[in-house]
């Protein structure tokens, strides 16, 4: 028996194995790596090695989930992963152009990247990407921190400033934007003061429990209606006790099943581009924080795919 290609060599890794592509022109969604991280924390680095490690835990997902969604949602959604941007770590500038284009290419065809950081900066040229095809963005950022911080005038780009930049640039509605899930000591004074001025709405995780998850996702649906979103999800956003290898851990944060429902309470908001970020290999245990990553990125899936037969 002749051997075909396929027969002969292993396919590039993909999430969940789905097909390897950069043409989005039939898919509904594609997965993009960013594996850059600024490298500037003292001694957390590593996730700019998230987005290998988020596809090798994905093999533990299957592709139905019986109770929301009993179908294929990978074929259906047509999910292409597009691999990783080509760029160096450090080179801040070279390396959110390349991913801003990356992206582009992909939303321009009306197709709903999910990036994979990579730390938190990532965000901010995936959102220059989704802000030039969708007008109005508002962004829901879930995350222990606001990174929305002051920027430096010298050393501008960090992964506590992408929010900032956004705002600033005038890249999307921050009267519309939120950042949820806050907690935990600041590097600087005023954050919170700081992150209001530009326009955001801020829901400390201690705001969250007090009014419980239901109020809280009223809220975002009341006030977001149809207008295109851009999700980000920092994985610190959950307690470390279930991810522990992120940059930049805080307790108090979401268990998993929590996190979990809060993406599923989103169901029927437009999201038109997200991230899931801020996965350090180098710091997790046996794989877990990948594969939380890899099952959150399966639920916006499944969020995508609900919200669209809710609008049929």
């Amino acid at each position: 028996m002749i051997k075909t290609n396929d027969d002969l060599y292993h396919l590039p890794l993909t999430f969940m194995g789905v097909p390897y592509s950069t043409d989005s022109t039939d898919s509904s969604v594609a997965i993009l790596g960013c594996p850059f991280d600024c490298g500037t924390h003292p001694f957390r680095v590593g996730s700019r090695q998230g987005p290998q490690s988020i596809r090798e835990q994905s093999g533990l997902i299957r592709p139905f989930q019986s109770e929301l969604a009993d179908v294929n949602i990978l074929e259906k959604l047509k999910v292409i992963d597009a691999g990783d941007v080509k760029l160096v770590s450090s080179r801040a500038d070279e390396a959110f152009n390349a991913i801003e284009e990356a992206a582009h290419r992909l939303a321009v065809n009306g197709t709903v990247p999910i990036g994979f950081g990579g730390d938190g900066s990532v965000s901010l040229p995936l959102i220059r990407a989704a802000s030039q095809v969708h007008q109005g963005l508002a962004v829901l950022h879930f995350d222990s921190h606001t990174d929305a911080y002051e920027i430096d005038p010298i050393h501008k780009y960090d992964a506590a400033t992408q929010f900032a930049h956004a705002a600033l640039e005038q890249r999307i509605s921050v009267s519309n934007s939120y950042h949820i899930g806050l907690r935990g000591s600041t590097s600087s004074q005023g954050v919170y003061t700081h992150g209001q001025k530009l326009g955001y709405s801020l829901i400390t995780m201690r705001d969250f429990i007090k009014r419980g998850h239901n109020d809280v996702i009223q809220e975002l649906h009341k006030n977001l209606g149809q207008r295109p979103i851009y999700l980000s999800w920092d994985m610190d956003v959950f307690d470390p006790s279930c991810a522990p290898g992120v940059c930049t851990p805080e307790w108090g944060g979401f268990t998993a099943r929590e996190g979990i429902e809060v993406i599923r309470g989103l169901t029927g908001l437009n999201i038109v581009a997200a991230d899931i970020n801020t996965v350090s290999p180098a710091h997790d245990l046996k794989g877990m924080t990948a594969f939380l990553a890899a099952s959150m990125t399966y639920e916006i899936l499944l969020l995508l795919w609900r919200t669209r037969l809710q609008n049929r």
